[in-house]
């Protein structure tokens, strides 16, 4: 082979030389800022994740406060709830004593005053610990408070007020306990 050949040989495979590291990857530059570019996406998700876990811890602990706060009012509500029959019978036996018999007999009205005492100290203590007695008699009836039994005529008050209460009832915070279960007056101007 002459030189000239060689020559040309070696011409014709340098164009395939110089093409080759075009087609190579690319320059430390566009490598450089490709991989800024990723790290600055993955920043934009990782901020974006932590800014939603943090919103949901402050939503949990909003959440938490509310159920402490509820567990503190209404965590007596079944032991309530039980110590209302013992308001009840306390009345009860109040109620059935005969006032003829308690104005004659020195020891029964002792004994009576003594359980009033005690009905009325067990019911602060109850309100004590967040439970009211609920006063609905001459009050507008509220379903949600009041459990009507009965209608009564009278024209005196307004339709749709209380007019007997025939049991007590209860509320702890802004539940109801027990409704109160009255008799309800009808015949009289709208309320």
């Amino acid at each position: 082979m002459s030189d000239e050949q060689t020559k040309t040989e070696a011409e014709s495979q340098k164009p395939a030389e110089t093409a080759a590291p075009e087609a190579a990857p690319q320059s430390d530059a566009e490598r450089d800022a490709a991989a800024v570019q990723a790290l600055i996406a993955e920043n934009a998700g990782l901020k974006d994740k932590a800014l939603r876990t943090l919103a949901e811890m402050e939503n949990l602990r909003r959440r938490t406060e509310k159920e402490v706060a509820d567990a503190k009012v209404y965590g007596v509500t079944s032991f309530a709830r039980d110590m209302l029959t013992f308001a009840d019978n306390l009345r009860r036996a109040l109620d059935n004593v005969p006032k003829d018999v308690m104005a004659s007999d020195p020891a029964l009205k002792t004994f009576v005053e003594g359980i009033e005492l005690t009905e009325r100290d067990f019911l602060s203590r109850l309100q004590r610990h967040g439970v009211r007695k609920l006063e609905p008699k001459g009050q507008k009836f509220d379903p949600n408070f009041h459990e009507a039994l009965f209608e009564i005529p009278d024209e005196s008050v307004p339709t749709g007020t209380v007019a007997q209460v025939v049991e007590d009832g209860f509320a702890i915070g802004e539940r109801v306990l027990r409704p109160a279960k009255v008799g309800v007056a009808r015949g009289g101007p709208k309320a």
